[in-house]
């Protein structure tokens, strides 16, 4: 039996919003600040709604027809995230490739997935991993490699004031094949990412 997600105390959110207000010296009773607490309360039910979610179930459409073993490439899926050290956000866009062993996934199924795990706070490396895991864990393919590049603004806004960065992290899984869908070949983390970036 799937664990029930948490649900989001909307009323509470609204009041720490107005405590924060108060404690950075605003005045909260000014006409553009009446109802800052209520928007950021929705707001925040939006970009929160994949917390206790598993991206995994999200590939709920597989296909074993006729499967071959050649790498589907799914390039540049664009995602906003919160980055869970200083509630800023980071965004950019999210490559996958992954080697058919018996099934294939519905490619927006794997948007849902990386939507899923982005939706929550979070840093890079573990929304990179979450997204390689969650492919791995529903398609079982023969191997996955996953590519996110992002601008963070907690180094954009703040600290060392970089805008225009991109950090970009991997993450590379391997199966162990079946065996049943003809000779298993071998893909190096190195070939992999390669594919992704042959892509133009």
């Amino acid at each position: 039996m799937t664990a029930a997600r948490p649900k989001m105390n909307l009323a509470a959110v609204e009041v720490a919003v107005g405590a924060i207000l108060k404690y950075i010296d605003e005045d909260s009773g000014r006409e553009g600040l009446w109802r800052t607490p209520e928007r950021v309360s929705e707001m925040y039910a939006e970009l929160f709604s994949g917390v206790g979610a598993d991206p995994a179930a999200e590939i709920d459409a597989m296909f074993s027809e006729d499967v071959t073993h050649d790498p589907v490439l799914v390039a540049d899926l664009p995602f906003y995230s919160m980055c869970e050290h200083h509630l800023l956000p980071f965004f950019g866009r999210a490559s996958l490739v992954y080697v058919p062993d018996r099934h294939i996934a519905g490619i927006s199924k794997i948007a849902r997935a990386l939507e899923t795990a982005a939706r929550r706070l979070q840093v890079q490396e573990r929304l990179t991993a979450q997204l390689a895991d969650a492919v791995m864990s529903r398609v079982q393919p023969l191997a996955v490699a996953c590519r996110v590049e992002a601008e963070h603004l907690c180094m954009s806004m703040r600290g060392i004031q970089k805008p225009g960065h991109r950090v970009v992290t991997t993450a590379i899984r391997h199966g162990q094949g079946s065996g049943d869908n003809g000779a298993v070949p071998s893909y190096s983390a190195s070939e992999l990412l390669s594919l992704m970036d042959s892509r133009g």
